[in-house]
């Protein structure tokens, strides 16, 4: 049994109350055990001296491309299928077993320093079992599965599937890799989109997520020029798409959802979709604004996601917040999408869109402890004196101010160190790797 106290830091629990207090919190292995203004705790393990500091739920983010970490750079400047179709794709065919881990372990590496604990992230078409390996040497938090694409002419033949392969390498990753280290890591049904899957691909992942239990993560309406082939394709719109073949329920998470209409927003709303916003992907691929403010008066499950780190390019959910709460304001108005809501977004909406809602996305406890503490003690986060703890979060906080993250009770950084992940040998792979892919691409192509 490890146990670990925090002492006498500024404590943003995200309860239902929005109780922020400064006091002590206390962890028995992977949960909180106690929160307090100040605790007698005979004996512990650890104790990491709060004082001055900001103790917060780690960020959980809900659309990720760990895939795509070492293409950081790769694809700039082009739109939604141009990216796809020139870089993105014939990259994602070049990768090999090595590349893949070493591209998951570069944005988890990235995601814990920027104050991650969990993300919702899709994988390419092979070597996912890789990526599974990462997730779980890392000690992060994650809902994860290989990629499906089992339609698309313009899609490198490397990544195109045959449908019931497709499906039963799935069903074995599931069937190895959900419910990992005590649920820490679970699988999810990835379709890449509605595009590059056939309807019977989808109906039959509509299915099996209902026999196991399990969520499906998808793109959907991004791009108007998507939703113009979709439309061609089906005679619907995306999300009446979705719904027709049975995949439309709380279970679903959407990235994106830029383009929707009111019947699709009824169907989000009354099917308990869950939407992944993604300002920074959305605004770099121009593919536009995403109406949050309007998913959010119809009472719509919204969250955030950096989405992957070729159309970012960074996995950093401080960026995420300050765009979401940013963007809107010019159309709806300064309050339309306060600090407050945001935060809300990033920690606790995030739970929600992955089922944990009562295991993470806040401080209370019983939950799991996964948290980051921050040092806003530097020139860009002060003067401190009587302003709102949480709008210097959202709006003046960076990435650099996470100085150490636990998940599932384990420190996983401290003071900027990292203590599962080996930094250098991280570093010098992903530019092997990708070295290694580019000189391969149009082999493979």
């Amino acid at each position: 049994m490890t146990k670990i106290l925090i002492k006498q830091a500024e404590i943003v629990t995200m309860n239902k109350n929005n109780d922020i207090l400064v006091g002590d919190l206390y962890i028995v292995d992977d949960r909180i055990a106690a929160i307090g203004p100040e605790l007698t705790i005979p004996e512990v393990d650890k104790i990491i001296d709060g004082k001055g500091k900001v103790v917060l739920p780690g960020f959980v983010q809900t659309h990720i491309h760990l895939c795509q970490t070492v293409f950081r750079g790769r694809a700039d400047d082009l739109e939604l299928m141009d990216w796809l179709k020139k870089r993105i794709w014939p990259l994602e065919a070049a990768h090999d077993e090595d590349s893949l881990y070493y591209s998951a372990l570069l944005g988890i590496g990235e995601l814990i320093q920027s104050g991650t604990t969990a993300i919702v992230d899709m994988e390419t078409v092979h070597h996912t079992d890789f990526a599974f390996q990462a997730l779980a040497s890392s000690g992060i938090r994650a809902l994860s599965g290989k990629v499906m694409m089992d339609k698309g002419n313009e899609v490198p033949l490397v990544l195109q599937e045959n449908t019931t392969q497709s499906i039963q390498e799935s069903v074995d990753l599931l069937e190895k890799w959900h419910n990992y280290d005590n649920g820490r890591i679970k699988y999810a049904f990835s379709p890449r989109f509605v595009v590059s899957c056939t309807d019977t691909l989808l109906k039959e992942v509509a299915y099996l997520s209902g026999a196991y239990g399990v969520n499906v993560h998808t793109h959907a309406s991004e791009n108007r020029g998507e939703i113009e082939i979709v439309e061609e394709e089906t005679g619907m719109r995306n999300i009446e798409y979705l719904d027709h073949i049975g995949l439309a329920n709380d279970r679903l998470i959407l990235a994106h959802c830029v383009w929707l209409n009111e019947e699709e927003k009824r169907i989000i709303k009354n099917k308990g979709i869950h939407v992944s916003h993604c300002p920074g992907s959305n605004l770099k691929l121009a593919s536009g604004i995403a109406e949050i403010p309007s998913l959010l008066e119809h009472d719509i499950s919204v969250s955030l996601g950096a989405d992957g780190a070729p159309c970012n390019n960074n996995l950093d959910m401080f960026n995420e917040m300050r765009l979401a709460a940013l963007i809107q304001k010019p159309t709806h108005g300064p309050t339309s999408m306060n600090a407050e809501t945001v935060l809300k977004m990033a920690t606790i909406g995030g739970a929600k869109a992955i089922g944990l809602e009562h295991e993470i996305g806040s401080l209370e406890v019983g939950k799991k402890a996964d948290l980051i503490l921050l040092d806003l003690n530097d020139f860009h986060t002060y003067p401190s004196f009587d302003v709102d703890i949480v709008s210097r979060i959202v709006y003046s906080a960076t990435r650099a101010d996470v100085i150490t993250s636990i998940i599932n009770g384990e420190i996983v950084m401290e003071n900027r160190i990292m203590k599962t992940i080996d930094k250098p040998i991280v570093l010098a792979e992903a530019n092997l790797a990708i070295k290694r892919m580019t000189q391969r691409m149009v082999s493979i192509v």
